[in-house]
């Protein structure tokens, strides 16, 4: 059995079965993210599309037929309303991007993150959206800053397997933020964390902390683990206290993280070189993996360029299938990689795709 596998990139949609290109959609369009609710086996698409502005499509065919749904926008400003980001630039209602989708507690339910900091929830398959205000208009929110964009983005949502109600956003320079009321409110809680790129009596700050990516082991949901700006971090208690895992090799930076469905103490990441240059340690491209939860990590190089590779993965370039052995990841120089052992070894599956946004794992074949 093999698995579908949809990359989303700068020029299109493309999906490949059991490592073949199969089909493409949305050539020459930015496909931000796909999203695979294995609830109705629904396939959504994000677009960016300049001029024409965010856009979302829904398949119900694994991507052969495509239809246009609504997508989240910001409600009007109040007259007269100013709304600024902490460094006093204005801070607009526009959703700049798509950067999380994840299936909520109910049938058809949808949770959409987005670069603009809105979070948006559907209860209709996508057909509209309304914007949570209960995150919106919380006092901290105000506090939160751009990071890698120029408007704070969540990119991170983490529902609780056996407690939807139960959730978890991360945002960038924004924290980790809970839900245990299915957002009717909401609290900040990453202690823990460390914000290095900040003066000492703040780097403590939950309200600022910049989790790059947060994930929620599926079997076990205390285990959380979160590739931040400023290391790597694993939680036990669903997220709200954060333990620094400073060993891992070569390097605690990067933007993707995954954890094994069934096995919360793997984990796996692709570590870089931070802010000065952001392409991999010494120019080898390479997976780090722990079997420990942290307390040791292998370097997995098997397959992977070792000289003159200069791939960045973004945070959700990522990915790991229900099985916890196939894992793939894509790159900013459009190179792409899969595995079937856990990344024991890998194989190149292209190395001249457009840049890859993100990678997302969907119907068994």
């Amino acid at each position: 059995m093999t698995q579908r596998l949809f990359v989303s990139t700068r020029k299109g949609l493309f999906c490949l079965d059991n490592g073949k290109l199969e089909l493409v959609s949305f050539l020459g369009d930015v496909v931000s993210l796909t999203f695979f609710d294995r609830r109705d086996a629904t396939l959504y698409a994000a677009l960016g599309l300049g001029h024409f502005g965010v856009k979302l499509r829904r398949s119900s065919d694994l991507g052969k037929t495509w239809e246009e749904i609504a997508s989240p926008a910001f409600p009007p400003m109040p007259e007269g309303h100013v709304e600024t980001l902490a460094d006093g630039r204005p801070w607009p209602w526009r959703v700049e991007q798509i950067w999380s989708l994840e299936a909520g507690a109910k049938a058809g339910e949808l949770w959409c993150g987005t670069i603009g900091g809105g979070l948006f929830r559907s209860r209709d398959r996508g057909a509209s959206w309304e914007l949570v205000k209960s995150l919106w208009d919380h006092p901290k929110r105000k506090e939160w800053f751009g990071g890698g964009a120029d408007l704070p983005g969540i990119h991170s949502i983490c529902v609780h397997p056996t407690d939807p109600k139960t959730l978890a956003i991360g945002v960038s320079c924004g924290g980790v933020w809970h839900s245990k009321d299915d957002g009717a409110t909401w609290d900040l809680a990453c202690k823990g964390m460390i914000a290095e790129f900040m003066p000492p009596p703040r780097r403590e700050d939950e309200a600022i902390q910049d989790p790059h990516r947060v994930v929620r082991c599926p079997s076990a949901p205390d285990r959380m683990w979160c590739q931040h700006h400023n290391g790597v971090f694993r939680s036990d208690d669903g997220g709200r206290t954060w333990k620094p895992i400073p060993n891992v090799k070569p390097s605690v930076f990067g933007f993707g993280v995954a954890v094994h469905p069934q096995d919360p103490d793997t984990a796996w990441l692709v570590p870089a070189v931070k802010d000065e240059t952001r392409v991999p340690v010494d120019a080898k491209v390479v997976v780090a993996r722990t079997n420990d939860g942290g307390e040791t990590w292998t370097v997995l190089d098997r397959g992977l360029p070792q000289t003159h590779a200069y791939d960045l993965v973004f945070r959700h370039a990522l990915a790991v299938d229900d099985t916890g052995k196939r894992l793939a990841f894509g790159s900013t120089t459009g190179s792409l990689w899969t595995t079937a052992d856990g990344g024991d070894s890998w194989t190149e599956v292209s190395s001249h795709l457009p840049p890859i946004y993100a990678v997302e794992y969907g119907a068994a074949s």
